[in-house]
């Protein structure tokens, strides 16, 4: 299978990034440069739906300046969903419904960029697709700015969000600053990160003096005190005169409940996660009510995945590589792997990134967490091993086209759509 002639597809999964793109264009660019192989480079239209619904365009016919304007442009250009494909029984349907249309449509690689759940759809495909007699190379790239995939040092995406999130914090600290020369103030920004605090906890490198944003950082991973949070705001207040809070949506108090659950009832998604997102009105209560200051809740909300113009440039190109790298990997006859990021050097001075590849199998629905060694002893704050691991994926400013309004040009791919042939 290791020359395997036939097309290939690429789609995208979950959460839009600053840099997905960057990667699809890497997928792109490197599967053009080998036409014997790759005899068509497809694009399938919102993820796993474009292929179920035989939604399919054709990318070789796209403007190569468009291709390669991919790594400066935010978001997923090709669509994507979270749609969620269960075990090969019970949505059997769904999978002989894909390896058909890639049948049909001689489809022999599948590159899929995403998260945990991507990674879990490409393995079970491939597996179903060899079963059927269909020879099928499935390739995940990873994609997640909560960097909880395991297997790999660091993920695309995490990089830039995590420079926005803690550059958005150091300067909401600079105006809860300004603003409470007369009277104690307090601000929460609540971050990104269902059971990973890795988003929040990036945060903490802001914090480079004693008034510095963020003061005070609570990730999942610590069980969550009322008692100890009310005693950590009061010593800050008394200390620095005001107070700004980093805190990731996913916290937990000691019985496992979620924060964001307290007083009332949350929507899941369609892999059953619970929609967070109320963790910061909570705790807004409790600095109120308890420590008796002005307190006012921040939500970066989606702006914190996808802010382009303030990207990591580490980060862009790491993601192209990744994007690279997985078509070289399908070249060299590899099948259901995920390529990786492999960290070199010695310290964050001294930084380099290599990938490597891991199998699907063993990154499918689990996940990494914030190591303990990166949360300080009282469970506040992160230690200087977290600002080791971060900072050299936070460097670089990404470059990107201007137009003459000022403003970011994002381009579009046309979008060539390919003839349904599947009945």
């Amino acid at each position: 299978m290791s020359r395997l002639a036939g097309h290939c597809v690429v789609a995208q999964s979950g959460g839009p990034t600053a840099v997905i793109n960057a990667s699809v264009c890497g997928v792109i660019q490197t599967a053009l440069k080998h036409p014997e192989v790759f005899t068509g480079v497809y694009g399938a239209n919102h993820g796993i739906l474009g292929v179920l619904n035989e939604d399919l365009f054709d990318l070789g016919k796209e403007d190569r300046a468009v291709i390669d304007a991919l790594k400066r442009t935010p978001s997923s250009a090709l669509g994507t969903c979270r749609y969620k494909l269960k075990s090969i029984e019970k949505s059997r349907v769904d999978y002989e419904r894909i390896v058909k249309v890639f049948k049909t449509h001689d489809i022999r690689y599948f590159f899929y960029a995403g998260g945990n759940d991507s990674m879990d759809t490409a393995d079970k495909i491939s597996q179903l697709a060899g079963q059927m007699g269909y020879d099928l190379v499935a390739i995940g790239v990873p994609k997640t700015i909560d960097n909880d995939l395991p297997m790999t040092d660091h993920c695309p995406g995490f990089g830039s969000a995590a420079k926005y999130a803690a550059t958005s914090v150091m300067e909401a600290g600079r105006d809860t600053e300004a603003i409470s020369a007369k009277k104690d103030y307090s601000a929460i920004v609540e971050i990104m990160g269902r059971h990973a605090g890795w988003l929040a906890a990036a945060t903490g490198t802001a914090h480079r003096d004693e008034k510095d944003a963020p003061h005070l950082v609570y990730l999942p991973e610590v069980a969550f005190s009322i008692e100890r949070f009310i005693a950590d705001v009061r010593d800050v207040i008394r200390q620095v005169g005001f107070c700004v809070i980093a805190v990731g949506e996913g916290i937990r108090d000691d019985k496992g409940k979620l924060l964001a659950e307290v007083g009332g009832q949350f929507a899941k998604d369609a892999f059953g996660h619970t929609q967070l997102g109320g963790a910061s009105e909570t705790l807004r209560e409790i600095v109120e009510n308890e420590v008796g200051i002005k307190c006012r809740t921040i939500k970066l909300g989606n702006c914190q995945r996808q802010a382009m113009h303030f990207a990591s440039l580490t980060d862009v190109n790491e993601a192209w590589q990744c994007g690279a790298a997985a078509v070289e990997a399908a070249l060299a006859g590899h099948n259901c792997k995920m390529v990786t990021l492999v960290r070199g050097g010695n310290g964050p001075e001294d930084y380099s990134c290599s990938t490597g590849l891991a199998d699907l199998s063993s990154v499918a629905n689990h996940e990494k967490l914030v190591p303990r060694s990166f949360i300080n002893q009282t469970g506040n704050h992160i230690t200087q091993a977290m600002r080791d691991y971060v900072m050299p994926l936070m460097r670089g400013q990404a470059p990107i086209d201007i137009g003459p309004d000022g403003l970011p040009i994002y381009p579009r791919l046309r979008g060539f759509a390919i003839p349904k042939k599947v009945t």
